[in-house]
């Protein structure tokens, strides 16, 4: 049993009206010509131990976490109804080698601040959404990866080239999202302007549009999926100057659970699907597929 393939493949681009009041809006559908990977769902899948594997098991379906702003990355397009990007691939390459099929795996949109909160109650059985590891985040969840290393980042308008990195935006307007520790790193930098800050990285993307700001930061990841978005708009300048390690969040008392996740990670990694589904979703802004990190969890 196999996953049927998302292929965005239409001539026209379809600009749909953005859902202002829940901050969504349904991504434009490009003909990009990639095509997502599809992943064979085992029939044989036992995880001897897994409290959380036998709850699934039971309840007859994965609840996986996830972003639902992201383009290409993590998005939820409510034209269509259905969960695509990168982030919701690497879900789905998980639940195939855990036993479920896409009809099987209930995604359930999870803001970062209410993350270890979802994973240690039991609300999902594993996250998967820009989610760094790190050592504070480690006292309350485990995590399998990384799976991607992202790192801060700019986005500008593709026709600027005087942006070469975080000193180049020195005197500009620079907009990220409010609360995000990309304010104060960027700061670091561009000291002279403010930073303008929005709820969202969306808005921040409209303003860089019009030509009201410069520059967006934040994760690269991220700037990726809306470089993709606005293809032939907009691009990652590509000099990062941070680090962030995304992985799985897992519930900290069920090792089994994390051996095998990790486990079905690597195999996606090594039979080529990690690439396919890099280049068919954040591939699409120009920027080639990094070197996949080596797991440490």
């Amino acid at each position: 049993m196999k996953t049927r393939p998302v292929i965005a493949a239409t001539l026209s681009v379809l600009a749909l009206t953005a859902v202002a009041a829940c901050g969504k809006e349904a991504a434009p559908v490009a003909d990009t010509g990639v095509a997502l990977p599809t992943y064979t769902v085992k029939t044989d899948a036992k995880v001897e131990g897994s409290k959380t594997l036998e709850a699934a098991k039971k309840r007859g379906k994965l609840i996986v976490g996830a972003k639902a702003d992201q383009p290409f990355l993590g998005f939820e397009n409510v034209t269509t109804s259905t969960r695509e990007g990168f982030d919701i691939e690497i879900a789905k390459m998980i639940a195939a080698d855990l036993g479920f099929g896409p009809d099987k795996i209930e995604f359930k949109t999870i803001v970062s601040a209410n993350r270890e909160t979802a994973i240690m109650g039991g609300q999902i059985d594993y996250y998967v959404g820009t989610y760094t590891i790190n050592d504070t985040r480690k006292q309350k969840v485990s995590f399998a990866g990384p799976y991607y290393v992202a790192g801060q980042d700019l986005l500008v308008l593709k026709d600027k080239a005087e942006y070469t990195g975080p000193e180049s935006v020195k005197g500009k307007k620079v907009c990220s999202a409010t609360g995000s520790t990309s304010v104060k790193k960027i700061e670091e930098y561009a000291p002279v302007m403010p930073v303008t800050q929005y709820d969202t990285y969306a808005q921040c993307v409209d303003k860089l549009l019009t030509g009201e700001i410069d520059a967006v930061t934040t994760d690269d990841a991220i700037l990726k999926g809306f470089a993709a978005k606005n293809a032939g708009k907009l691009k990652v300048v590509g000099k990062t100057f941070s680090k962030e390690p995304y992985g799985i969040g897992l519930a900290k008392d069920d090792a089994a659970f994390q051996t095998a996740v990790a486990a079905a990670l690597k195999a996606h990694e090594d039979n080529g699907d990690w690439k396919k589904a890099y280049d068919a979703t954040l591939g699409l802004s120009g920027a080639a597929a990094p070197e996949i990190p080596a797991l440490t969890n």
